[in-house]
């Protein structure tokens, strides 16, 4: 519950902290960060604060569940900077991730329930670009690839680097062929799929080793039930997001009114 507090009030680093149960160190990082703005200073140095300090950190601490501490951080710093469109447009690239994953997801949830048994078959057998004969990295509706396509691609399309598939397939999310002239990795439709359910788990918080056994039934199954339980808890995470945001967003519109 919030504190009334009139205009005139002082606030000690202690009276903030309790407040919203952190330390009072954790009120001076805050501070030092450029979270909050800069203590009034009393004769003897000592730090007091103010209704607006107090508002600067429930918006902070609202922002924080949606955004995440970084970016929190970055609007409130921007806020206090008077730099306010800065801060809208922090704001929004966090919603439109927040859309970008409501969509890969829906993407997800419709690919598998297109699955059919056999779809983990063995892939053919391709070349890496560059090579005579290579067949094309021909993208279908969504950004998909049809047929056989090589890392790099795969990579850029779900935005990762190529290390990271390679790590993958050592913990066998997705497991390409190699080209036996060259050598070069070769993923088929089976291993893009594979590919974008392990992206979409991991942005939602899962381990390598949680996400393998998934993929795995999956691969075995040819269907949605292995992973319903995951994209159930992942539906939740994003609607606990959007939320968070819009508990954020009264928040910050507060602190921006009392900042005049």
């Amino acid at each position: 519950m919030r504190r009334n507090l009139q205009s005139g009030d002082r606030l000690r680093p202690v009276d903030l902290a309790r407040g919203h149960g952190l330390s009072t160190q954790a009120v001076r990082n805050y501070e030092e960060a450029g979270i909050l703005p800069a203590a009034v200073r009393t004769p003897h140095g000592y730090r007091t604060y103010t209704p607006l300090h107090a508002g600067a950190l429930r918006a902070f601490l609202a922002l924080v569940p949606g955004h995440g501490h970084r970016t929190a951080a970055a609007i409130l710093r921007a806020v206090n900077q008077g730099a306010v469109d800065e801060a809208l447009r922090l704001i929004e690239e966090s919603h439109a991730q927040l859309l970008g994953d409501r969509r890969t997801l829906q993407a997800v949830e419709s690919a598998l329930r297109d699955l059919e048994p056999g779809l983990g078959s063995e892939p053919g057998v391709g070349s890496e670009p560059g090579v005579e004969s290579e067949p094309a990295a021909v993208s279908g509706p969504g950004g998909t690839f049809i047929g056989p396509t090589f890392i790099g691609p795969l990579a850029d399309q779900l935005g990762i680097r190529p290390a990271t598939l390679r790590k993958w397939e050592r913990a066998e999310l997705v497991r390409p062929r190699r080209d036996p002239r060259t050598g070069y990795r070769v993923y088929d439709e089976a291993d893009v799929r594979d590919a974008r359910l392990a992206h979409q788990l991991r942005r939602g918080g899962y381990l390598l080793e949680q996400i393998a056994p998934l993929i795995t039934q999956v691969r075995a199954a040819g269907g949605l039930e292995p992973l319903e339980a995951a994209l159930c808890d992942w539906h939740g995470r994003l609607s606990a997001r959007g939320r968070s945001m819009l508990t954020g967003a009264a928040e910050l519109e507060a602190y921006l009114r009392e900042r005049g």
